[in-house]
């Protein structure tokens, strides 16, 4: 407790009601919550199996177990649950699927996934274009984040288009069901409604989960808020901690809002304002603070920091968006030897991927070594998950969600309906889709040519497996890529042979990837199934190190979008774009969302501890042709003594070359 300030030792022991801990950027919020967790446990007598801490990312979780781990040793903390938001509504789901009509092992469909059933059901049942498709599908997981059922999202359909989506919602909802499937938005969305129409169930989760934690709470939607309030129900006994200053995912669902509405259900809410910051010099802080005082507030805070007042920030104008990425990245070098600094000490952020090509080049010409944060895993690729799905399946037939990805892609004129019925059957049964095609009893609820199709699949899958077990596994998979003619497939459904020509490369990647993996098993005793089933499981290891590797601090700069820098800082930050239409971006200046815009900036200004250089481009190339810029509004909003501006008047050439003469000398210091 000695290490924390007074308002952070107030967070920490107030356990006699509700608890809003409004933490600024860089406020140590997650020491509060880890020792909170510690005090529940040593001082309060709370048993660490009745204590909850829910977040949004597994690496904020991880995070938080870890240092929970260091506070309480041994068997006290054994049962404390430190998890997702998403993985909590798992395991409320595994263990009351009975209720909800589900068996045991449901699968759960990834994004992907979703995609491919809503894309069936539009094919089959909709006049829809299929450009149609993700407007379909993000509008499906905001009435699930909303709590909104298809029946609602039918009465309050505005037009015939929205009419449609709303029918689309209900058949993909009863498709899940059939399937014995639910999808991500499913995982928070069924155990807030179970909790809220079952009170035995209710009763259940509140005597398991004692004291509620909730991190990143400016993060949350209306059934995360939901599950946050049935779970935690007349005893308050709650700490939620946020800052609705960083709320930048209103576009997946986020209400900021939620934080009032804390004041609203729980009156007796003791709020907790978090104002030190621990990561910006003073100017830094007094800069974010000045812009974000033109949103409006329900809480007001001012962040502050005794790191000193630090460097001005600075502003560069480039004449167009080359010259720009040219500059950042000669800036780095220059700024990485006068300041003795390692690459990644640096960070680029901009508001759009599509501003990181630029900058790429120009850092792989400058030889600068670096990272960009959101590139898609080898293994998330669609191509890979189809192929893999067919190898899952060979594997273990017991995998009804690699099943419902492949028996359909290619397609097979295996409709929705059928499969409905076939998921219907196989839960009653209690046993896997793919046995399910075997059963004589299926002919009852199927009709004949639904019943030959799928009967048909599964005796395919049937003697590739047996040709892997007897034959070469490599060769078996090579004729069964061949059977499907899954290369016509990727022609036919990709935006060109290019594209179609790289994804199929990719396949063949993976299958010699098993090869190479066969091949090196030193173990002459092994069957091929095992040596396939071997090969597969480290396939998966595989992925899943490369997404820790991604995580990996190398030396290299770090290139992110806004969105993808919250929670992370650096000691020198770069905040390319700021024009009108990038930052704010043209669609929230069309949709009037400027706020959030402005939080985003925000959080990118607070990503920096010691300096913080932003730019942009008088011209910027637009659909192929060249326009001028107009610098971003929220530049107007910053307090012009701490910003150092270049570039916006005529250049004087006297001064040019005493600018240019400075950094020579600097850098030739270096060298003696």
């Amino acid at each position: 407790m000695t290490t924390l300030n007074a308002r952070q030792q107030e967070a920490v022991k107030y356990i006699d009601g509700p608890c809003l801990v409004l933490a600024g950027a860089g406020s140590g919020k997650t020491s509060v919550i880890t020792r909170k967790i510690a005090y529940l446990i040593e001082e309060c007598g709370y048993s660490a199996r009745h204590i909850a801490a829910v977040t949004f990312t597994n690496k904020a979780a991880r995070e938080m177990k870890e240092r929970v781990g260091k506070l309480v040793k041994g068997k006290a903390s054994h049962g404390l649950i430190v998890s997702t938001f998403h993985n909590l509504g798992l395991n409320i789901l595994r263990r009351e699927h009975r209720q909800l009509g589900y068996k045991s092992n449901f699968t759960l469909f990834d994004s992907e996934d979703a995609r491919t059933l809503i894309k069936e059901i539009m094919l089959k049942d909709a006049d829809l274009d299929g450009d149609l498709l993700d407007s379909v599908q993000n509008q499906i997981s905001n009435w699930k984040s909303g709590l909104i059922e298809p029946t609602q999202a039918l009465e309050s359909a505005q037009s015939q288009g929205e009419q449609t989506m709303a029918l689309i919602f209900e058949r993909y909802n009863k498709a899940l069901q059939a399937y014995n499937a639910v999808d991500f938005d499913d995982l928070i969305r069924l155990p807030a409604m179970l909790l809220a129409n079952n009170e035995e169930v209710l009763n259940r989760w509140q005597q398991r989960v004692r004291y509620l934690l909730v991190d990143e709470y400016q993060d949350t939607n209306s059934s995360q808020y939901q599950l946050v309030r049935m779970l935690v129900g007349e005893k308050s006994a709650l700490t939620v901690v946020g800052d609705d200053d960083q709320s930048i995912y209103a576009w997946r669902g986020a209400r900021p809002e939620n934080l009032a509405l804390l004041k609203q259900d729980f009156p007796n809410l003791h709020v907790i304002k978090l104002e030190q910051n621990y990561r910006s010099t003073a100017r830094i802080l007094k800069v974010a603070n000045t812009l974000i005082a033109n949103n409006p507030h329900e809480f007001d805070k001012t962040l502050w920091s005794d790191l000193g007042m630090g460097e001005p920030l600075r502003l560069i104008r480039c004449s167009n968006e080359e010259s720009e990425a040219e500059r950042v990245a000669t800036e780095i070098l220059t700024q990485k030897l006068r300041r003795q600094a390692k690459f990644r000490d640096f960070a680029v952020l901009y508001r759009g991927n599509h501003q990181a090509r630029l900058i790429e080049l120009k850092l792989q010409h400058h030889q600068i070594p670096y990272n960009i944060s959101g590139g898609t895993s080898f293994f998330s690729r669609a191509e890979i998950k189809d192929i893999m799905g067919y190898l899952r399946l060979l594997v273990n037939p017991d995998d009804d969600n690699a099943f419902l990805r492949v028996v359909n892609t290619p397609r097979r004129q295996i409709g929705t309906g059928t499969l409905e019925a076939l998921g219907r059957y196989s839960t009653e049964r209690e046993i896997g889709l793919l046995h399910a095609c075997e059963e004589v009893g299926l002919q009852a609820v199927i009709p004949k040519k639904g019943l030959e199709k799928i009967r048909e699949f599964a005796g395919w899958i049937s003697r590739v497996r047996n040709n892997c077990h007897n034959n070469n596994p490599v060769e078996a998979i090579r004729e069964m890529i061949g059977d499907i003619d899954y290369e016509s497939w990727l022609y036919q459904n990709t935006s060109s042979a290019k594209v179609a020509e790289k994804r199929m490369e990719n396949v063949w990647f993976l299958v010699e990837s098993i090869k190479s993996t066969i091949d090196k098993d030193e173990d002459e005793n092994m069957e091929n199934e095992e040596k396939l089933n071997k090969a597969i499981a480290k396939l998966v290891l595989m992925d899943l190190l490369e997404r820790q590797e991604e995580e990996d601090l190398t030396d290299r700069v770090q290139l992110m979008t806004l969105h993808a820098s919250k929670g992370l800082e650096f000691p020198h930050v770069y905040l390319m774009g700021m024009e009108e239409e990038l930052l704010p971006h043209r669609n929230s200046i069309e949709e009037n969302n400027i706020e959030e815009e402005r939080r985003l900036t925000y959080v990118g200004i607070t990503r920096a501890k010691k300096t913080l250089t932003m730019t942009l481009a008088g011209t910027r190339k637009q659909f192929g042709e060249k326009s001028e810029t107009t610098p971003s509004r929220f530049l107007d909003e910053l307090p012009e003594e701490d910003i150092e501006a270049e570039g916006f008047a005529k250049a004087c050439p006297i001064e040019n070359e005493k600018k240019g003469q400075e950094t020579m000398a600097t850098l030739m210091n270096l060298f003696d």
